[in-house]
């Protein structure tokens, strides 16, 4: 099987997970249903097709998006078995610094205002 995600790459999922992450659920089917999961709430929270449309997509738009993907992903990896961190604390400190962030970049894309900056320069 190989990787399928558009919006996100695997090491940018690695990098938000952590090296703590349980290797039994960090593997590419679950990456690839992970990203699936991402770029569809993306593209719903946003009335527009993230993956269909990517290579007209913005940059910097991109790299939200990037984010937010290898964020939510990390999330759920982490929760998925947190025996891998030296504390559960640990874990779900990264988990809400997670949260928090990718709160703050679907507030930036849901702006009606932006629509118009998705495909601009």
């Amino acid at each position: 099987m190989a990787y399928t995600g558009t919006i996100v790459t695997e090491n940018e999922i690695a990098l938000m997970a952590g090296e703590n992450v349980d290797s039994t659920g960090d593997t590419e089917a679950n990456h690839n249903i992970l990203a699936a999961q991402a770029e569809s709430f993306l593209s719903n929270l946003m009335n527009y097709n993230v993956v269909d449309n990517y290579a007209a997509l913005n940059e910097d738009v991109k790299r939200m998006l990037s984010e937010w993907a290898a964020r939510y992903a990390a999330i759920t990896l982490i929760a998925y078995n947190m025996a891998g961190y030296t504390k559960r604390q640990e874990a779900e400190d990264m988990m809400d610094v997670h949260a928090w962030r990718m709160e703050k970049i679907e507030a930036i894309l849901k702006e009606n205002r932006n629509v118009t900056y998705l495909t601009g320069a």
